[in-house]
């Protein structure tokens, strides 16, 4: 597979760096393995020779015109985390030129990818129109109201649609890169993921904060304020849009505008991120004081699995477990919906 890594001046280091790594990774495993030839061939591509990364450090690029017959361009992230920066970011004079290349390498069939905030340069060059993709979901607000014609799941890790694959924030270099070699050899990607340590994980849903992603928009930001003050009473469209005196409609609009989903949505994961936070303090606390030590991440997630049930198993044993589970059930209420536990995704609703 002929790979073109097309870097530009403020890269980020990480996602250039994982990108390479991943890749040169893969060959010498497969040189290990027997493999006829290495799988990857790959250069870095960007203008005047060489590029200054967002820490300061150079790496030498070959001309854009040398791509040739190259199978995928792989666009890393500029280092621009501020919407503002990015703004300004994205009209530069190389980025423009950049989006054009980008439009016309898809135009002639080769495939086109980009993680975290490189998404925004396939979405400038409308790659992304009509399609489904993902982005880094701190900017995913940005990124919805910039281009509303992205079908944009901003929970999803890697997206693959047409010749064009999008991969989700930081670290999803690392995901987008193991992606593609799984489309050289699944056996080798499987390979490479348990020698450079990586978790598979389809989704970064479990990484959003929702309050960083309200104070995208001024309405949002006071809507999230005024949800946290009614966790414990419940939800009501219209009492949110009196008290933050605008219409129900608006209010709807601008929730799923800024943030891709109802307000009743939202609210529930912001009771899902409380019920959390107070079961895990609560078990936090429990460990410590029975073991007279530290705990472990790991010792209050399977401590929360071992004692959680679905809804209505009825049993003795099990009321007992959810009754040590929730010591106050005036405060919280541990709900499983169907076995999400068994999958690693435990649905704890404030009531």
């Amino acid at each position: 597979m002929r790979l073109a890594i097309f870097a530009l001046d403020g890269v980020f280091d990480t996602g250039l760096t994982v990108l390479l790594d991943t890749f040169a990774t893969a060959n010498e495993l497969a040189a290990a393995q027997g493999f006829a030839a290495p799988p990857f061939d790959v250069k870095i591509v960007g203008f005047g020779g060489q590029v200054r990364t967002a820490l300061g450090l150079s790496a030498a690029v070959e001309p854009v015109s040398s791509i040739g017959q190259t199978d995928w361009v792989v666009v890393p992230a500029p280092n621009t985390k501020q919407p503002e920066r990015l703004l300004a970011a994205l009209e530069r004079s190389d980025v423009r030129d950049a989006i054009a290349y980008l439009r016309a390498w898809h135009a002639e069939g080769v495939g086109i990818a980009a993680a975290c905030l490189g998404t925004f340069l396939l979405a400038e060059a409308g790659l992304l129109d009509n399609v489904a993709a993902t982005t880094a979901w701190p900017l995913a607000p940005l990124f919805r109201q910039r281009y509303p014609a992205v079908t944009l799941d901003d929970s999803r890790m890697v997206v693959a649609a047409d010749r064009v694959v999008t991969a989700g924030t930081m670290m999803g270099h690392l995901d987008l890169a193991l992606w593609l070699v799984r489309q050289a050899s699944p056996d080798l990607a499987a390979f490479v993921a348990r020698f450079m340590l990586i978790d598979k994980r389809s989704s970064q849903a479990h990484y959003i904060i929702p309050d960083y992603l309200a104070h995208a928009d001024p309405l949002i930001a006071r809507f999230e304020r005024w949800a946290r003050d009614h966790l414990a009473r419940g939800f009501s469209l219209q009492d949110a849009a009196s008290a933050l005196s605008v219409g129900t409609r608006t209010l709807q609009r601008r929730t799923e505008a800024v943030l891709g989903k109802s307000p009743m949505a939202f609210f529930q994961d912001l009771r899902i991120e409380r019920a959390k936070h107070l079961v895990f303090d609560w078990f936090r606390r429990r460990i410590h004081c029975e073991r007279g030590g530290l705990c472990r991440r790991r010792d209050i997630a399977d401590l929360v699995a071992s004692q959680a049930r679905p809804r209505g198993a009825g049993t003795a044993r099990g009321d007992a477990l959810i009754q040590r589970a929730c010591p106050d059930p005036g405060l919280i209420r541990c709900t499983v919906v169907g076995r999400a536990f068994r999958l690693g995704r435990p649905r704890l609703l404030l009531r």
